[in-house]
């Protein structure tokens, strides 16, 4: 259960006393969520998601997130916003953390993704990159190409005790990618964790994109890329084409990728998938074995990674 800090009744109770959103009727923690404590408020107005933000996330990356979830809601995108309070803040602190009630998103999270899936998705993360546009907040990606050496060298030394011979992979892969990371494409707010469980559906319609907290100014492209190892893979690691057509045709059908975007996507997609390999990576080295939350295994995106490598122009991906 992805619930890491706990709430006393009365600190709930005087917390939520701040808001305009009646009496708590009910407060139950989300087993799903990796980074932060989530819980399912209800009160006299309904359902609310209550976020405390755990030590992963640094407080002063919050008022960039909650803004952007502001704007993009305010332009159109489908997406929970943060509930001001009296005072007209919507960050505040419960139980020792930064804390902020969120509106409710009707919906579930495919776990079977399918063509049609990934042409919703598309679409919707053009649109999030067209109202990003907009958006005047600015993020580094701390999980960028720059960040990955210092990440894996931060667990190299148990690398192999993982997979054999992972050391020497994830080293040439880095030295690679180093050397032909692209440079001068598009650029712009990008979501940097569209997986599957931060879309929810409503029959075969998207009814919104949730969980911002990795949100960062990037290539708009390395978005797409992200999306590419999250959703169009099946179980067996094999690549489904026809996933990867539809939501490259998705997105193209609200922003057309630029020639430059289209050629750099091999590398793009390379990079993804060696990111969250690393990050998988850390937390299965560093996550203790009586964690509320055991760690996804990073032999998923080693495969993938050694798909895209095998890549020799965008036709492995459906463009021509």
């Amino acid at each position: 259960m992805a619930v890491y800090t706990e709430v006393d009744d009365e600190a709930l109770f005087a917390f939520v006393s701040d808001y305009d959103i009646g009496n708590v009727v009910s407060c139950k923690g989300i087993a799903e969520g990796r980074e932060n404590s989530n819980y399912l408020l209800h009160t006299e107005q309904g359902p609310f998601i209550l976020t405390l933000y755990e030590k992963r996330v640094n407080p002063s990356d919050l008022p960039f997130f909650l803004g952007l979830m502001q704007h993009l809601a305010e332009t159109g995108v489908k997406c929970p916003v943060p509930v001001v309070a009296r005072d007209g803040v919507a960050l505040r602190t419960l139980a020792g953390r930064p804390a902020a009630i969120i509106t409710f998103l009707q919906g579930v999270w495919p776990r079977r993704t399918s063509s049609l899936h990934c042409a919703g998705v598309g679409r919707a993360m053009a649109d999030m990159h067209d109202a990003s546009k907009t958006y005047a907040g600015k993020r580094a990606n701390t999980l960028s190409i720059n960040d990955w050496r210092p990440l894996y060298d931060s667990v190299s030394d148990h690398a192999d005790d993982v997979t054999a011979g992972l050391s020497i992979e994830i080293e040439a892969e880095l030295a690679h990618l180093e050397a032909t990371w692209p440079k001068g494409l598009p650029t712009g707010v990008i979501h940097a964790d569209l997986f599957p469980d931060n879309i929810f559906f409503l029959a075969d319609k998207i009814s919104g994109i949730i969980d911002f907290y990795f949100a960062c100014t990037d290539y708009l492209a390395y978005d797409i890329a992200v999306c590419l190892n999250a959703w169009c893979f099946e179980p067996d690691a094999a690549m489904n084409v026809t996933k990867t057509q539809h939501l490259l045709a998705g997105y193209e059908d609200v922003r057309p990728l630029t020639h430059q975007e289209k050629t750099a996507l091999p590398i793009l997609a390379r990079g993804a998938a060696l990111r969250f390999l690393l990050t998988r990576l850390y937390d299965w080295i560093n996550t203790r074995e009586d964690a509320l939350v055991q760690p996804k295994n990073p032999a998923e995106y080693l495969h993938k990674l050694r798909f895209h490598q095998g890549v020799k122009d965008i036709g492995a991906y459906g463009l021509s």
